[in-house]
């Protein structure tokens, strides 16, 4: 993290690659567990880079088919806010705002900590399902990364979608 510019030190938390489990359901959808890999980077610059892929598994944790992919950008604002740039091969793109709240720093790195996020934004397609607002909360709990995400689509009103616990993950055979 010393590389990550100060005015993005409130995202720090979330560099690396993490990988872990979680389950799917809405009104519109069979039920199913999925596995995912997400990937927070910085290249030096005033943000992170975000690359998020998941699969349905089955009940031995087998990948079975591709679920979703999402990728963007985790702009910091001043007083710990981010607003997060997302878009999906599906058709729509989203704009979030959110704030960050930092409840345990250890050696001067963060270890526990929370952000909520809204879309301000939802753009789609014309061949996309009809999406309207999203409602997004991650935290860092015991050195995981918990996350949820609840949605207005295809005339429901908001509920959860999907939610997962996920771990830092090894890369190149370097442990997390």
């Amino acid at each position: 993290m010393s590389d990550l510019p100060l005015e993005s030190a409130h995202l720090g938390w979330l560099l690396g690659t993490w990988e872990g489990f979680g389950l799917a359901d809405y009104p519109t959808i069979t039920s199913c567990r999925f596995h995912q890999r997400v990937q927070f980077t910085n290249d030096g610059q005033g943000f992170l880079s975000y690359f998020s892929r998941s699969w349905q598994i089955d009940d031995d944790g087998n990948e079975v088919r591709p679920l979703a992919t999402e990728s963007g950008f985790w702009r910091p604002l001043p007083d710990n806010g981010v607003e997060v740039l997302l878009s999906h091969p599906t058709g729509y793109s989203e704009v979030y705002l959110g704030t960050v709240v930092v409840a345990g720093i250890e050696n001067a790195r963060i270890t526990r900590t929370s952000l909520e996020l809204k879309t301000e934004v939802v753009a789609r397609t014309e061949t996309a399902k009809p999406y309207t607002a999203g409602h997004r909360m991650y935290g860092l709990v015991e050195g995981d990364l918990l996350w949820t995400f609840d949605m207005a689509a295809m005339d429901h009103s908001m509920s959860n979608h999907v939610s997962a616990r996920l771990r830092p993950a090894a890369v190149n055979g370097d442990p997390a």
